[in-house]
């Protein structure tokens, strides 16, 4: 399935600075019924985000209007816990296309790296800086751009690179999962294969 391509983004961010948020919180086991990845969006953080009664919970951050954009800034130890890929797919379709943090668990990671989420791993340093940024201004505004593998504070030109392998980086860039980077070799799997011996 394929989803947006990634070059540059430059967009406010929405902070939570909570270690060890784990893909229970991010998608709780309930929901993880469907099989198709849209719909998702409505129960990320479902039980932190909403009572019992459906009402919003006003103090937690996704429903405070002062912060929103198409980066989220998260703890130490973001996404760890189960391997649940509807995690990942519960951040994409909520609309975040970069997940911040000082570390990320390797299997939420990954899975974030095939539904077209960019998991931007950053010292606790920086972490630290952009998150006062926010608080102080929730305005500010964070560009993190792929090509260069760089992410930066734009109130003050801070930046650092960040890791990524090159096939996903690739993949990100034409917004292509696995099964769409195959399709787009196609041609030249045919042809190696079509010069197999029999």
């Amino acid at each position: 399935m394929a989803y947006d391509k990634f070059n540059i983004l430059t967009s406010t961010a929405v902070p939570l600075p909570i270690e060890n948020v784990d893909t229970d919180q991010l998608i709780p086991a309930r929901f993880l019924k469907a099989t198709e990845r849209v719909g998702f969006g409505d129960n990320l953080f479902r039980d932190w985000r909403y009572n019992a009664d459906n009402t919003p919970k006003a103090d937690f951050v996704l429903n405070n209007p002062l912060y929103g954009g198409k980066i989220l800034v998260g703890g130490k130890n973001f996404g760890s816990g189960s391997s649940r890929e509807h995690a990942a797919w519960a951040v994409y379709d909520y609309g975040f296309r970069c997940v911040v943090s000082s570390f990320f668990a390797d299997i939420f990671r990954n899975n974030c790296l095939n539904v077209g989420v960019l998991p931007v791993q950053v010292s606790t340093e920086f972490a630290d800086k952009i998150f006062a940024a926010i608080h102080a201004n929730p305005k500010t505004e964070l560009e993190v751009n792929l090509p260069e593998q760089t992410i930066t504070l734009l109130a003050t030109g801070e930046k650092e690179t960040f890791d990524i392998s090159p096939y996903k980086k690739d993949n990100m860039i034409n917004g292509f999962d696995d099964i769409d980077y195959l399709q787009s070799i196609k041609a030249e799997i045919q042809e190696f294969a079509a010069h197999l011996p029999l």
